[in-house]
This record gives structure tokens, sequence and C-alpha cells, in this order.
């Protein structure tokens, strides 16, 4: 029986190690991480992550041919092929801080590989690491490896969260990237044959370990970098009285362009975009193209500008001070049917709103309270690093409450922020929010998710991202 470990067990090692022991019934799959309570829920009726589908997967498989533990080494040992799922935080101090990987995580897995392996061993990047790492882990391995052969290969996942399960079942594509020298090929085919249980051999790409690992950065660069262009776009709509919807659904049926990732938005969000274009920015310093590094920066500058931009509109609409009024932030997710909030712009949105001693009221359905106010006291990056690393909150911040019910957020509030694009809030009462704010009210729709002509025909004044103007708003202008 072919045993496949895989270490960490967060977003991408759970569900992919989950769907693999599924298509896999005659692989045994362990997943492990030094976190007793993630191994505790991973093994009870509620999961650390929230993903659609999820729940049953690891229910038909789990202790049947897939485990989890806190027995690291046990299983590393005893693996065929390790997946390494660790955190790649960006670095928060020395070299590169602010846009390098800090590979520290990484570093002392492959050490613990080379200490407890027995056997020959596949080691897989599955974290999204940059290109390079391939080469220090093996040579952390090779340096270590008493006579046992080790070939790494890098497998990047392109998991979109909300939809991780539906995007295993039917990827795009499985990325494969190997040293091209018998044994890599040897290695490369031994993952394949795991994908080919239920992937169609067209849909398995091999490359190089270096186009594998660039790659992943290359395919989220480009994805954030559409979301910034139709971001800069909408405000541009704004300024001239034009529909970014319109624009969008123009320009995206533009076969070369495509609909996809043309929604204009309070900004992106998620673990991996700003990471990512960071340790892009960094690698093309390190390698001199300065030109190049300029190029990707923009994008991030863009998605800060639209989060300060929604900010100031809302603060300007508001006779330009939320100073003691009741905000309502509907939505604190970085998108809709996740729990995940590492880098949700809802963030920085909350902190400029309590910057200006706004008295914030958050409902979001998959959050919890604990998450929100850790997610306003930590600092920039710190979310990244393993839970007992985190620097504990060291204090709630009293202006915010957060709440079970939309409807229990919104009463008595002087304001409306939609950050989130959950269905449900397309299907609120808006009648009944209005009769219970103060007036005027206000909607703030970060994510266009809401009528504007039948909410200002129930009398609210609102302002969603890249649309014509309500006059109230032309009146008041926001300073970017």
């Amino acid at each position: 029986m072919v045993k496949i470990c895989c270490i960490g067990a967060g977003y991408v090692g759970g569900p992919t190690m989950a769907v693999i022991a599924l298509k896999c019934p005659k692989i045994e799959v362990v997943v492990v991480d030094i976190s007793v309570p993630r191994i505790n829920a991973w093994n009870s009726d509620q999961l650390p992550i929230y993903e659609p589908g999820l729940e049953d997967v690891v229910k038909q498989c789990r202790g049947k041919n897939l485990f989890f533990s806190t027995d690291v080494e046990k299983h590393v040992s005893e693996a065929d092929i390790v997946f390494v799922s660790v955190n790649t935080p960006t670095k928060t101090r020395g070299l590169g801080a602010g846009k390098a990987a800090d590979l520290t995580y990484w570093e002392s897995a492959a050490r613990m590989i080379a200490d407890v392996s027995k056997s020959d061993k596949i080691v897989v990047e599955k974290s999204t690491v940059p290109v390079k790492t391939a080469e220090a882990i093996e040579k952390i391995l090779t340096h270590n490896s008493k006579g046992i052969n080790f070939q790494i290969l890098s497998n990047p996942e392109f998991l979109a969260e909300g939809t991780a399960i539906k995007d295993l079942f039917k990827p795009d594509r499985v990325l494969i990237g190997g040293r091209e020298t018998p044994e890599g090929f040897k290695a490369v085919k031994a993952l394949k044959d795991v994908y080919a249980h239920w992937v169609p051999e067209e849909n398995i790409l091999t490359t190089n370990l270096w186009s594998a690992e660039l790659s992943k950065l290359a395919a989220n660069a480009f994805l954030a970098q559409r979301i910034s262009s139709v971001n800069a776009m909408s405000a541009l709509c704004e300024a001239t009285g034009a529909d970014v919807s319109q624009v969008s659904y123009a320009v995206g049926t533009d076969s070369r362009i495509g609909p996809k990732f043309l929604n204009a938005s309070v900004g992106f969000g998620g673990s991996c975009f700003q990471k990512d274009i960071l340790n892009l920015v960094y690698i093309c310093e390190c390698n001199g193209l300065p030109e190049v590094a300029e190029y990707w920066k923009q994008v991030i500058k863009i998605n800060d500008y639209q989060k300060n931009r929604f900010v100031n509109r809302v603060v300007a609409s508001m006779f330009n001070t939320v100073a003691n009024k009741k905000v309502a932030i509907l939505g604190f997710a970085f998108k809709k049917d996740t729990g995940d909030t590492r880098e949700t712009p809802a963030i920085d949105v909350c902190k400029g709103l309590l910057g200006d001693k706004a008295q914030l009221s958050i409902y979001d359905p998959q959050v919890t309270e604990d998450q929100i106010q850790r997610d306003l006291t930590m600092n920039k990056f710190d979310w990244d690093h393993p839970l007992h690393l985190q620097p504990m909150s060291p204090s709630t911040v009293k202006q915010v409450s957060v709440v079970w019910d939309a409807y229990k957020a919104t009463k008595d509030a002087h304001a409306v922020c939609i950050l989130t694009e959950w269905d449900e809030f397309k299907t609120l009462d808006f009648q009944r929010i209005y009769d219970n704010m103060q007036k005027p009210a206000f909607i703030f729709d970060g994510r266009n998710v809401i009528n504007v002509d039948k909410l200002r025909e129930i009398g609210f004044i609102v302002y969603s991202i890249g649309k014509p103007l309500d006059a109230w708003l032309k009146d008041m202008p926001a300073v970017a």
C-alpha cells in the first residue's frame, strides 16, 4: 500500500488529502500537524475550516484510509510520498522584510524529514513557495540524507476558497514540476499516478521545478491584476457616470479576455494574492529587474487605494465624520462561502472607520467574534504564522460589537457597509432595515450585490462601487 503523509493540516493540506483519500481508496493518507487543537478538530464533527462539501468527504474516509495525527515523525518516516504544506509567511524583519517569504517552517520540516527518514522518499512542495525553494530544500535533504535518496517535486495548489472541493474534484490542471533526470522523471510519474485516479491525463501538466514554482506565483499575480484593473476602472466610472458592471460585461465578452475576475469590489483579499505578488516583487528585485518589480507593485497599490477610497467615501458622505456613529458591517470574510479572513479588505475598512471613531456592529455568517477581534488587533502578516506563535489579542476593540444577525447589526445604525458578497445579503428585508435605521440612512455596497434602484426607492442613500453616483454623493465628494 502506498503511504502518503502531509505535513500541515490547514486550508491546503486538509481538503487536498481528504480528496486524495476519497479518490484513491488503496492509498493510506495521514495528515499531521503539531497543533493539537487543529488535529482534534479534524477528528471531530466540527472541522477547523468551513468549505462546502468538505465535511462529507472527510466523513466518508476518516478512519478508513484518511487519518489526522500529531505524531508527525512516525508518519513521515513511514510515508513513501511526503507533502509539505506548512506556512510560508511574509518576513516581518531582516533581509527582504515585507516582501520575501519566510522559509523558517519549511526549513525545519525539511530537516525533520531528513532526520526521521529510513527509506527513499518523494518530497512534494504543496504550499506556495518562492522560486528556487526546491533547490534550498534539496540541499538540506541531500546534506542530511545518510545515504537515503530524496526527490523534490513542486505541486502547487490552485484552489479557490469556497469552491475548493469542486476544484479538487475537477481541476483545470494539476501541475507537477520535477528534476529533468531519470530519478526526477520517475518521481513525477509516481505523483502523476496518484492524480490519474480521477484527473484526465491531459489535465496533468509536467514541467521543470522552477517553472512549476513560478507558475503558481504568476497565476495569482495575473488574477489579482485583473481585479486591480477593473477596480481602477471603477474609480473612473464613478467620476464619469459610467457603470462598471456594464463596462466589465462589455470587456468580458471579448473571448481573448473573458468574464472571470472582472467584478469591481472593495478590493481583493485571501491568503495568497498579496503575499505571492510581494514575493514576485522580491524575486524580480533580487534578479536585477526593478522595472518588472515596480509593475507588479502597482497591482497591490491599486488594491490599497480601493480600500482607502471606500473608507473616504463613507466618511465624506456622512458629513465628513463617523465619530460615535453606528456603522453596520455585513460580511467580514474575504469572499462568500468561506470563514477565512486572511488579508480580507474588511480589516482595512474597519480599521479606517475605527480611526475616525466609528462604532462598528459586525455580522458574518461564518466568522467568529474571537477571529474578528484578533484580526483587528493583529499586526500585518502575523496571521500567517502558526496559531501558537501568533500574539494573543492584548485587548478587544471596544468600539466593535459582533452580532449573529444582520437585522441586529443594522438596528439604529447610521450606515451599512456590505463587505462580503454572501448570498443572504441579496435577500434581506431592506424595508425593515431602513425603518430601524437612523436617518438619513446610508448603504455602501462594496460588492455590488444589491439592487441600487430599489433601495433608493425605499429611501436609502446608496453608494455602489463603480456605479453612477447618487445626487447626495456628488454634493459630498470624497477626497481620495
